[in-house]
């Protein structure tokens, strides 16, 4: 299993977001432009991501996106999910079909691997992937009207 730029990107736009948020909504442009990901691209995962309630958005001027929680309650495993990352590594995704009809001999290993994954990925929340890095929401939050410059997320911090 190997996690695909979806998951990637998804982890990398909610960190710039939150950043960016304590000054009100934030346009999926202003992600785009700070970490060079594709504008239809990021559309299509806030659809996602808007759908399994982690963000919020907002229309007209001055629109754009907001977390729907904390950022320490917003764990990696919820961002990557729900832009239909898989986080099975086992051939049959779980069913325990992967050797005709039945399962495989090293399907177990797979499947308590695939918990494990996860499990690490629930473990680590927004808030502290972000102070990891040297940002705070804190920090973002005495920022006044300027633009924060955000930079790109480098996918080792990921």
């Amino acid at each position: 299993m190997r996690l695909t730029t979806k998951g990637r990107y998804a982890v990398t736009a909610m960190i710039d977001l939150a950043i960016n948020q304590m000054k009100g909504p934030v346009s999926l442009k202003s992600i785009s432009e700070n970490q060079g990901i594709s504008l239809s691209y990021l559309e299509q995962l806030f659809a996602k991501m808007r759908k399994n309630k982690l963000v919020v958005g907002s229309r007209g001027p001055g629109g754009g996106y907001m977390l729907a929680k904390d950022v320490d309650q917003i764990t990696m495993a919820e961002i990557i999910v729900a832009v239909d990352e898989p986080l099975d590594i086992t051939e049959c995704d779980g069913l325990r079909n992967c050797h005709n009809g039945k399962p495989c001999l090293s399907h177990d290993l797979w499947s308590e691997l695939s918990d494990q994954l996860y499990s690490f990925l629930d473990g680590i929340h927004l808030g502290e992937l972000m102070r990891r890095s040297g940002i705070s929401s804190s920090s973002a939050a005495r920022v006044d009207s300027q633009q924060v410059d955000v930079p790109r997320i480098s996918s080792s911090v990921i």
